[in-house]
């Protein structure tokens, strides 16, 4: 993880935590009819925990973790129980999850990083399970107006490194506009795969 960008989210948690938004639960929706009821699911950069909020309303068996320490006991007093401190890199799960949920959080993983990251997701992942990430549009890395490291994939890029971290089945990418903690507007890619069985 960029260290500016991790401590852009641990100055500004409280700030950050008000203005997250549901207009994901559609895509939040689309993943989870790709798990079973119940499912055991990990959220990756959990932020003040709205997403965990909503699939623990809907039963799912969810670990919500957050890189900020700060954003994870906003989550943990949202959610009502505990929320872990984890970093991407520092993933050592093997064959936990139903599936990972990671929403504009690998948007910030260095491009010489991100394939590895990937691979430790996939090993964290039950065979035939689901991985959602979404992340912003470009071509190539650099630095948004608050100074946080984005990775800019173009989507040639981005499918040639989840080919690289494992293998994933019925791949797909979607794009869409979201409104970000700066007020300006970005393209997304927003990806859906399955662990190979």
């Amino acid at each position: 993880m960029d260290d500016a960008t991790l401590q852009f989210y641990r100055r500004n948690a409280e700030a950050y935590a008000k203005r997250e938004i549901t207009s994901r639960y559609a895509r939040l929706t689309k993943f989870l009819a790709l798990l079973p009821p119940g499912a055991a699911i990990l959220e990756l950069g959990c932020g003040a925990g709205s997403d965990s909020a909503e699939m623990l309303a809907r039963g799912y068996d969810v670990s919500p973790t957050d890189g900020s320490p700060e954003l994870a006991e906003i989550a943990s007093r949202r959610l009502g129980r505990p929320v872990g401190t984890l970093l991407f890199h520092d993933l050592d799960a093997v064959e936990t999850y139903d599936g990972v949920w990671a929403n504009a959080c690998l948007l910030h993983v260095p491009r010489d990083q991100l394939a590895n990251v990937l691979a430790l997701i996939h090993r964290a992942i039950k065979p035939g399970g689901a991985f959602y990430a979404s992340y912003k549009t470009g071509e190539g890395d650099g630095r948004d107006t608050l100074d946080r490291y984005y990775n800019y994939p173009t989507e040639d890029w981005l499918r040639a490194t989840y080919a690289q971290s494992g293998a994933w089945n019925d791949l797909s990418i979607e794009t869409g506009e979201v409104r970000g903690f700066d007020d300006a507007t970005a393209e997304m890619f927003f990806v859906l795969a399955r662990k190979s069985p």
